[in-house]
Order: C-alpha cells, then structure tokens, then sequence
C-alpha cells in the first residue's frame, strides 16, 4: 500500500508505526484544540477516526465519569485504539468499533460531544458526512473538527500538504471554508480558532436545542 493511501487507511506494518507516530505528533494540536471546548464531565463522547486512540485517553481524563465511544475505518486503527485504552475498555467506559462516518452505527441524538481530529481530509462526502455527525449529536450538544494544517496558512507544514494535496489526495481547507460546513450541516454558534504560525485550525459547532 502506498504511502498516501496509508495516511487515508492505515493497515500493516506500516500503517501501525503511522498510528504510533500520529498519537505523539498530534498531541498538540489535539489538547490546543479541545481547549477551544467544553468536555462533558458526564454523557457520551465520540471520537470519530479515532487512529491510534491518544484522544480517546485524553477525552476520558478530562470527561470525569462520561463514557467515551472511538470509530475508525480502518481495522488496524481500532486494535491499536483498543490496546492503547484497555484498561478503560475493561471498566466500561471506552467502546471502540470499526466503521465509517457516512453511516455512523449510532442512534440519533445521543452525544454531548463529537470530536474529529486530524481526519476529515479523507471524507468520502464532507457536506453529507458532517450532516451524519450532526444526527448523533443531542440538541445543546456539539462537535470540533481540530487540524493540523488549513489552506492559506503561513506554516511550512500547510504550505507543503496544500501544494502536494492533487496527488495525496487530501481536501484542506480554509478557514471559512470550515465555518460553512459546519453552518450548511445545521450547527449553529460556529466559531473558528486558527494558530497560523503552526498552521493549526479547530472549528466548532452546537446542535440546537429544539423547539418547545
């Protein structure tokens, strides 16, 4: 499997040594981006391409005794997610399970809180797949899409995924961009926090509350 297409599903290998590094490099701009929010301290929390399982650990630390849910695509990234979090899988707290965002395995309406970091650059369908996400968030709850690099920012490492995206096949996106996502999927309060000299870029969203 080449290397672009690992990036997008990792498997093998090398798609393990992939998951490996991402849990360390995307520390950062994980926690940079989970400031922008507040965690639940109880309910439920899905961490939607959850790779190696560093957020999930980091999701449940900060949750006090809500229950954290992890999903991936790729089979490779559910056993390491799972290996990384088993103490807290043997408790009950954590489930990871394979599967994709187009058709999350989920009833509507059940997460206080949807996390998406560092994955929506390989989305089948990026308008309809956060519409997806915006079915399982409750009304009042919310979602944050956290990435490493955004089209337009003065980061080395943006410019370079930016200019390289045509052959990895990697969708980046501007800020406003983002903003318009989230708002066209039904989110409503968006707000868009940038760190433009690492490149760095977290979006957020509520699901409103219904009407009486």
């Amino acid at each position: 499997m080449a290397l672009n297409d690992q990036f997008r599903k990792p498997s093998g290998w090398m798609g393990r040594w992939l998951l490996r590094n991402m849990n360390k490099r995307h520390s950062g701009v994980t926690d940079w981006g989970l400031s922008h929010i507040t965690i639940p301290r109880d309910g439920a929390i899905l961490d939607v391409g959850c790779g190696g399982g560093r957020t999930i650990a980091k999701l449940v630390s900060a949750s006090g005794s809500g229950q954290v849910f992890g999903l991936d695509h790729s089979a490779d990234s559910v056993r390491l997610a799972a290996k990384t979090n088993a103490a807290t899988i043997r408790t009950g707290r954590v489930e990871i399970i394979q599967g994709s965002v187009s058709q999350l395995p989920y009833a509507s309406d059940i997460f206080d809180l949807v996390a998406a970091v560092e994955t929506i650059y390989f989305w089948p369908d990026l308008p309809a797949d956060v519409r997806e996400i915006w079915r399982v968030v409750k009304p009042g709850g919310s979602l944050a899409v956290i990435c490493e690099v955004y089209k337009g920012a003065p980061a080395a490492m943006s410019k370079m995924v930016e200019k390289h995206a045509s052959k990895t096949g990697m969708r980046v996106l501007a800020p406003e961009e983002l903003r318009t996502l989230l708002q066209d999927a039904g989110f409503v309060e968006v707000e868009v926090f940038t760190d433009a000299p690492k490149g760095w870029v977290c979006a957020t969203g509520l699901k409103p509350l219904r009407a009486a």
